[in-house]
């Protein structure tokens, strides 16, 4: 896809104790697409517990990546440059000489986070990747824990612990059995976290997204998207004590956990499994946004933070990819009304839903035919979407699929459909065969879908082609119209007649 040539890119240098990272963002935007994104696993963390500093060879390896970070930051013409430390720059000895040097290489000031400043950012993120967020956020780090209490999108208590992955192997001296004595004695500072009972928690860190995609290879789950992941949180505690019970040699067998990530995985594990014990949540559920989109989402005004980021996202790709996106939102407009009593209702969670599907329904129009089924299904199902689950993911998915190879074609949609219900499996079948009709009339020209209404009438459904428009009345519109009459156990009735003045909406 062609960037948008009215945006300027963005980009987040984030210095942690285990990773030192640069993102750059096309522009500050509601759904932040990643231009470039690259990561070194520099260790800065590594003895801050035993020695109190930053040890040589992670300061050299983290100043040389800031070379190369500042390099391409030249390179790919930003214009803006937001640079963070963490937890290992913050406490170490020698942090504000490596801080000073590090400023000259990236020469941009570099913000210290405290604890607190690391949790907020991160709940932010998971405020804006995740749709109605509710529960404790915790990131997990190379030096620290952060949590945060997060309700209806503001933020409550936090807290953060020496419990990062690295701080943890070095405070322990690699012994799991020391390790969870010190998880323990650190979680028990907290006094609130039975507010986190019977609700999300919100895992966030590089160890934690690794520990997911082991996970869903083992579970064999359909879908290869670890943002909004979602593990039952007795599942998740069972998972957890089976992996902090394992030596980064044993999981070296395992193709899923990356060689850099074996040594943190059983102490990621461990404090998973503690969390779990205490917090009690009802599920865990694994974001992908933190700190970085956190401190990108304050960049945005209070207009652009208002936006729906799922609805956000599907009109960029809209405005990329379809042929008009004035017909893709007259369509969601045409659609209002087939979900209106007597047909099926829907609850306001349903209604973004199928107005997200609207705005996706012609993105595959550029591809080969006999492929655009499949193209967009995979485009929908692994696309840089947030503010979604997977069942909605996956409903998305179906929909445009549908769309484009008819609502009885399952072959290459099965394992999708094993991640949604019944209901939202029948509502996908229903969309795809409305946009199959309404394309068929509209050429997805903008225009046409406003002044062609369809509504109930009785066991009826009626489609109304007034003049000008009663010529695009024909065959293939009878068949695709039945199909979706017949979905809505209504009979089809196409109305072709003279002008008539459109009712407002």
């Amino acid at each position: 896809m062609a960037r948008r040539n009215e945006l300027s890119p963005v980009a987040v240098v984030d210095i942690g104790s285990n990773s030192v990272r640069l993102v750059v963002y096309e522009g500050a935007t509601r759904a932040p697409t990643p231009l470039f994104n690259e990561k070194v696993l520099c260790g800065l963390g590594r003895s801050i517990a035993t020695t109190g500093r930053l040890g040589a060879d992670a300061v050299a390896r983290a100043l040389r990546a800031l070379r190369r970070f500042r390099a391409l930051i030249d390179q790919m013409g930003v214009s803006r440059v937001e640079a963070i430390a963490t937890a290992a720059a913050r406490e170490a000895e020698n942090g504000p000489e490596f801080i000073a040097q590090a400023e000259r290489i990236i020469e941009v000031p570099i913000r210290v986070l405290t604890g607190t400043k690391e949790a907020e950012l991160a709940a932010v993120g998971v405020i804006a990747g995740i749709h109605d967020a509710d529960g404790f956020v915790g990131d997990l780090g190379g030096g620290s824990l952060e949590l945060i209490d997060v309700r209806k999108g503001k933020l409550g208590d936090a807290a953060t612990l020496p419990l990062g992955g690295l701080r943890l192997i070095d405070a322990s001296g690699g012994n799991l059995k020391r390790a969870r004595e010190i998880v323990d004695a650190e979680l028990a500072k907290v006094d609130w976290l039975d507010k986190g009972k019977d609700r999300d928690f919100y895992a966030i860190g590089g160890t934690w997204r690794a520990l997911a995609r082991l996970h869903m290879t083992q579970t064999n789950y359909p879908l290869n998207v670890v943002h909004n992941y979602r593990i039952d949180a007795a599942e998740a505690l069972k998972f957890a004590s089976l992996l902090d019970q394992q030596s980064p040699s044993s999981l070296a067998g395992i193709r899923d956990i990356s060689g850099a990530r074996r040594e943190t995985i059983p102490y990621g594990s461990l404090v998973l499994e503690r969390l779990i014990r205490q917090v009690k949540p009802r599920a865990v559920v694994i974001s992908v946004f933190g700190i970085r989109e956190g401190l990108l989402c304050t960049m945005l005004s209070e207009e652009e933070r208002r936006k729906d980021p799922l609805l956000a996202a599907c009109d960029d790709l809209a405005r990329r990819r379809s042929r008009s996106i004035d017909s893709a939102y007259e369509l969601c407009f045409w659609t209002d009304a087939l979900f209106r009593a007597p047909g099926p209702t829907e609850t306001p969670e349903q209604r973004r839903l199928r107005h997200a599907a609207c705005l996706l329904s012609d993105i595959a129009w550029h591809a080969h035919p006999d492929y655009r089924g499949i193209q967009s299904l995979n485009l929908v199902a692994h696309g840089n979407f947030v503010g979604v689950d997977h069942p909605g993911r996956a409903f998305l998915a179906l929909t445009v699929y549908y769309r484009n190879e008819g609502t009885l074609k399952d072959e290459l949609s099965q394992s999708l459909i094993e991640l949604v219900d019944k209901d939202m499996l029948k509502r996908a079948r229903i969309l795809g065969a409305a946009f199959r009709a309404a394309h068929m009339v509209s050429a997805s020209m903008p225009g046409v879908l406003t002044n062609t209404p369809i509504g109930y009438e009785g066991n009826r459904l009626v489609w109304t082609l007034p003049d000008p428009y009663s010529n695009l009345e024909g065959e293939r519109v009878d068949r695709r119209f039945k199909v979706l009459a017949d979905l809505l156990d209504r009979e089809a009735e196409i109305r072709v007649g003279p002008s008539f003045q459109l009712a407002a909406s």
